[in-house]
């Protein structure tokens, strides 16, 4: 199990929409990663299962696009990611060890936003 590491991915512009679903099929195109996961496209997710990482469902916390051509990191993306690492949507079944790094690694985009994360 494993915290992505942080790459200090650009920004998309706060007002930037989110969509989750049609990120991930931005993602799996730009990363060549039509069939299976690979470290072009775990780079756009905060959490992975390293035990099988060959599944696309070992990604967690995805928090980028693919915009103009390049991996971005949308603000509402990272706001989605948060809520969840809060409880919404049901929450992320992560191990214990992780949510704090996984906190962390979120929390850079955060400070890279201007803001403090929910839980800071």
């Amino acid at each position: 199990m494993s915290v992505t590491p942080f790459k200090d991915l650009p920004l998309a512009d706060r007002k930037r929409a989110w969509n989750g679903a049609a990120a991930e099929k931005r993602v799996r195109r730009w990363a060549s990663a039509q069939d299976t996961p690979n470290s072009k496209y775990r780079q756009a997710h905060v959490w992975y299962d390293g035990q099988h990482k060959d599944e696309f469902t070992a990604y967690k916390l995805l928090i980028a696009d693919v915009i103009e051509g390049e991996l971005t990191v949308v603000p509402r993306g990272v706001m989605a990611a948060a809520a969840v690492m809060q409880g919404s949507r049901g929450g992320v079944n992560l191990p214990e060890a992780d949510i704090t790094r996984a906190r962390n690694h979120l929390a850079k985009y955060y400070k890279k936003m201007g803001d403090d994360a929910p839980w800071q």
